[in-house]
Parts: structure tokens; C-alpha cells; sequence
């Protein structure tokens, strides 16, 4: 007897549309229809979201304040109100997960959905997007554009393809012609280097890309080359992951000015060690490795890497990693620093303290979560190590 064919997957990929600035013009009534852009405040502030009134001028999210405002000077600038914005996203995920178990978070605002389960009950694809579309919009007052895909590589092409408010369907025997006239910057992998080493070649669109064999595009590019080769054809096996789990958790600041001394840039990063380190018992995971981001006034990035002995959520161990890096970096060559950030990576569950080291950690541990109960309270600020001031 035949095996039967395996069942054709209907993925969706949701985008909330300009997330941060569509919550601040619902809620908001005096922002809407006009250009808004959520942070870019002071002279190095960063765009962290940009209305599509604002996006018409040329702004874009991550980009400076000051450019954005010398595109727009008639955008409002408004502080980000991040409890706001989860508090919607929460709303939009329920709905997801009113569809599907199945649900794969890619940011506060993004998310994969397989729904191939669902069909028998609730319809195929595009029925499916479009009752959460409209339930997005009755219970949030947002808008969310959904690429409708066999696969997460054309359902994230296809979500972004007609922004906003968009519904894009790809059927399964559709996906090559789909993508065939797409410019190749639309897909994932392909950044500014490779994009200008395939034009120079004559390669701008899908279809032009699939006239390089495999060992071709592995030559020009190495693993990366492999992986070219099969999504210009749409090729995409990943399964919707569905994880909801941090892979990793981090604070970055940007200075106003340059921090122009060792003894600054110490009490900044005993400060993010310490916020890092919260939200790691927050979220109930400890942490195996921590990253120290340095960027200079030149805008040149430098990271270091520590690998802790024993997986952790303290604050003494993590600000001790991070400070022992900062110091290394300072010995070698301290520049005037723009930019700092510490965080956490290889998460793991917390494991009890060691035989011998039990005192010490549950001392510190003592220290920790009188801190944490205050912060919660009162407020993230509300406490810091002395450390934090300065040496």
C-alpha cells in the first residue's frame, strides 16, 4: 500500500503595522494622520518607530533623530511607552493563539502561525488571516498585515510585499513565479555586500538568481551560497518554533555625550549588569555566558565574550564579567565611548548553589532579592548598586 502524501503546510506571518506609532495615534487622537516617530529625542537619540505618514519623508526605524528630523521637521517626537505596547502585543498574541498553538514570536510585534491544523475547522489560509485581521482590528483598534504561505520564508516576503493593512496569499503551486520578479535584496541573508556582488554579475531579481548552480553560489559565498540556492526557490523546511523562551537578554545605552573616562564607563555598565541580571530572575533563567558592546565615537562596535564557570542570574557574578571585559578593553586602547551594552546569553534553568560556594551565593542572593522587591514596587531606578556611581 502507498504511504500518503505528506500534508501541505499553510504557514501565516503576522506583521503589526509601524507597531510603536500605530499605538500612540490610537491612543492618541491628535496624532493621527499626522507624521509621528516614536524616541530619536536629543542630539543621539535613535528612531525606534516611524508612523507611515512619517515613512512618506524618507524615516525609517533606526535611524538617528536628527536625521529624521531634518527629513521631517514636522513629525511629533513622542517617548516610547513600552507597557503600552506589550499590553497590545499581549492582546494581538491572544488572538494568534485563539487559531493555533502553534505560534512562533519573532519580536513584540511579529510572529510566525502554522495553521495547518486549523484548516479542517476554521477554513484555509486566507480565511483564516482574515478573521484575525479583523478581530485584530476589532480588539485593538491596529492594523496587521499577513503573508499567506506553504513555508516562513515566502510568508515573511509576502507579509511585507504591500504594507500596510495587506493580505498576501501564496498559493503552494505559486511560490516560484511569486518570487521570480522580486528584487534579491528581499531576501533574508542577502545585505548591502552580497546584493551589489550579485548586481555587479547582472543578478537583481529572484529569477536571475536561479541561473547560478549551487557550487556557484557556494564558490561567491560560501555556506551562505547553499542556502541562496535554495531560497530563490522558495525552498524553506524550518518548522514554526514555538519557544517563547529568550534566547538571550540585554541593555544598551547611548550617550549624549562621549563618555571620556574608564571611571564612567564603569558605574554605566555596573548600572546595565544590574538590569540584566533582574530581568534574568524575572524570567526565571540564569545565564551561562555574558557579552560586553563597546562603541566608539567613531561608531567603530566592539564585543567581548565571557563563558561564566557556572551558569547564574546574580548580580555580583554577571557585573564582575562584564567589568573584567570592560577592563581588558580599557587596558588595550580606551577611546571616548558612545555606546555601551551588557547581555546575557546561553539561558538555562537556575541550579542550586555548589557545595562550597553556598554561603557566599546566599548572601548575595539575600542582596538580590531585597533589590528586586524594591524595584517592584517601585520602579526599575529605584535602587542600583553603589558600585554604580562611580569608583
Amino acid at each position: 500500500m502507498n504511504a500518503s502524501p505528506p500534508q501541505l503546510r499553510t504557514i501565516l506571518h503576522a506583521d503589526l503595522d509601524a507597531f510603536f506609532a500605530a499605538v500612540e495615534q490610537r491612543d492618541r487622537p491628535e496624532l493621527r494622520g499626522r507624521p509621528v516617530l516614536v524616541g530619536g529625542e536629543g542630539p543621539r537619540g535613535v528612531v525606534s518607530a516611524a508612523s507611515y505618514e512619517a515613512r512618506a519623508f524618507g524615516c525609517r526605524s533606526a535611524m538617528p533623530g536628527a536625521v529624521a528630523r531634518r527629513l521631517c521637521p514636522q513629525a511629533v517626537f513622542v517617548k516610547p511607552d513600552f507597557a503600552r505596547y506589550r499590553a497590545a502585543s499581549d492582546a494581538v498574541f491572544a488572538i494568534f493563539e485563539r487559531v493555533t498553538p502553534l505560534v512562533e514570536p519573532l519580536s513584540i510585534d511579529e510572529a510566525f502561525l502554522d495553521v495547518t491544523g486549523s484548516r479542517r475547522l476554521l477554513g484555509d489560509g486566507p480565511a483564516i488571516a482574515t478573521w484575525i485581521r479583523e478581530e485584530v482590528r476589532r480588539a485593538t483598534q491596529l492594523t496587521v498585515s499577513i503573508g499567506v504561505a506553504p513555508n516562513k520564508l515566502v510568508a515573511k516576503i509576502a507579509s511585507d510585499l504591500r504594507k500596510p493593512d495587506a493580505l498576501v496569499v501564496v498559493p503552494h503551486d505559486g511560490v516560484e513565479a511569486f518570487l521570480a520578479p522580486l528584487p534579491i535584496s528581499r531576501l533574508w541573508g542577502v545585505g548591502p555586500a552580497a546584493e551589489a556582488k550579485l548586481e555587479r554579475m547582472g543578478i537583481r531579481t529572484f529569477a536571475q538568481a536561479r541561473s547560478l548552480d549551487r557550487s556557484t553560489l557556494e564558490r561567491l559565498f560560501g555556506t551562505m551560497g547553499g542556502k541562496l540556492h535554495d531560497r530563490c526557490r522558495g525552498i524553506d523546511d524550518r518548522p514554526v518554533e514555538t519557544d517563547h523562551r529568550a534566547k538571550s537578554i540585554g541593555h544598551e545605552r547611548t550617550f549624549g555625550e562621549n563618555l571620556t573616562s574608564l571611571d564612567q564607563c564603569h558605574a554605566q555598565v555596573v548600572d546595565l549588569a544590574e538590569r540584566v541580571a533582574w530581568r534574568l530572575r524575572r524570567a526565571g533563567r540564569a545565564t551561562a555566558a555574558v557579552t560586553l558592546k563597546v562603541r566608539n565615537g567613531q561608531f567603530k562596535t566592539l564585543t567581548r565574550n565571557h563563558t561564566l564557570a557556572q551558569p547564574t542570574s546574580e548580580t555580583g557574578a554577571i557585573q564582575r564579567a562584564a567589568l573584567d571585559m570592560l577592563e581588558q578593553w580599557a587596558r588595550q586602547r580606551f577611546e571616548p565611548v558612545r555606546l555601551l551594552g551588557v547581555s546575557a546569553s546561553k539561558l538555562v534553568e537556575p541550579e542550586g548553589p555548589g557545595l562550597f560556594d553556598a554561603r557566599e551565593r546566599e548572601a548575595s542572593a539575600k542582596v538580590d532579592l531585597a533589590a528586586d522587591a524594591i524595584r517592584a514596587r517601585f520602579g526599575a531606578g529605584a535602587i542600583g548598586r553603589a558600585s554604580g556611581l562611580g569608583r
